[in-house]
Parts: C-alpha cells; structure tokens; sequence
C-alpha cells in the first residue's frame, strides 16, 4: 500500500454518494429560486460539479472566511470613511467659528474685502473636501474590486465550478452567476446547519 494515500471503503464510497445525490437535489430545488435566466444557465453537470465540491464541507469554510473577510474590510472602509466625513465637518466648524470672529472685530470699511475673502476661503474648502471624498471614494472600489477578484481566486482554485476572475465590467453577468452560485452554497450550507447535518 502506498504511504500518504487514505483507503477507502466501499462504506466509504456509498456515504459520499449519497451525500453528492443529497447535496444535487438539495441545489437543484434551492435554484428554482433564482431568476430563471440564471436557472437556465445552470446544467445538471454544473449542478453536480458543485455538489462534488460541496460534499466535505470545506468549500463551506472557505465561503464564510470570505464572508467574515469581506464584512470585516467593509466596516473598516466604512469607518474611514466616517472619519474623513467627521474630519471634514471639524474643518468646516473651525473655519466658521473663524470667520464670525473675523467679522465680530471687523471695521465696517473692511467688511466687503472680508466677507470675499471668506467666501474664497470657503469655496476653497469645499473642492479640498470634494476631491478627497472623490478619492475616498475610488479607493473603497478600488480595494472592493481587489476582494472580488482574492474571493474568486481562491473559489476557483478550491474547485469551486463558475468560479474565475472576472475583471472585464462587461461580464457583469458572469458576476452575477457568481453571486448567484455564492447565494446557492450559503443557502445550503444554512439548511444543513440547521438540519444539524454539519
């Protein structure tokens, strides 16, 4: 017998059977659910391949290290945005304080040079916090594209079917087969939970 290799049983090869016909007519009613543009594009062989990937459960793993991942880099993305958003609202107080006390102990002969020279000030301040919202923002997307590409990286390399990077905006429904492949696994995954069957 050869060393590293486990021995299976004909035991052994009957339960996963089982579990794979168990696991394909579990996914084949959860994608009744799916719009049926997508159903139509789900074979039976796919269907199968992914109960196949599914029957030891460590694509199920796989798929909640993602989730907790990807929740995880939301809320943190979440929160520096906030924090810009409350920087820039300090920002914004500061300089008003400053210019009610400008105007307090301004002479009335100054008052128009003053009063414009605010309103710069002001105009100044909005481009400065719309420029780094707008780079704020084109970071998030930039690092959420970078976890779609890391999760469909390792799905695919998991040998989860359907599962490929997909960079090209123009296959957004490819995309969406994804998302709706993900939908299909987490539903699962749930109801065996449930069921106590993992």
């Amino acid at each position: 017998m050869m060393e590293g290799y486990p021995v299976v049983t004909d035991g052994d090869s009957t339960k996963q059977q089982q579990r794979h016909y168990y696991l394909l007519s579990e996914l084949q009613t959860l994608v009744k659910d799916l719009p049926s543009s997508f159903q139509q594009r789900l074979s039976y062989s796919t269907l199968g391949d992914l109960a196949l990937a599914l029957i030891d459960g460590t694509v199920y793993e796989i798929v909640q290290g993602l989730l907790d991942i990807q929740h995880l880099t939301e809320k943190n993305l979440y929160n520096q945005r906030q924090k810009l958003h409350c920087e820039h609202q300090a920002l914004k107080q500061d300089l008003i304080r400053k210019h009610k006390d400008a105007l307090l102990s301004c002479k009335s002969h100054n008052l128009a040079l003053l009063k414009s020279t605010q309103q710069a000030e002001l105009e100044a301040l909005e481009i400065r916090v719309r420029e780094e919202q707008i780079m704020m923002d084109k970071k998030i997307v930039v690092e959420i594209d970078q976890k779609v590409i890391d999760q469909q990286n390792t799905l695919e390399k998991a040998g989860v079917p359907g599962f490929y990077i997909t960079t090209n905006p123009q296959v957004s429904r490819e995309l969406t087969m994804q998302m709706n492949l993900l939908e299909l696994i987490l539903k699962l995954q749930q109801k065996e939970s449930q069921a106590g069957l993992l």
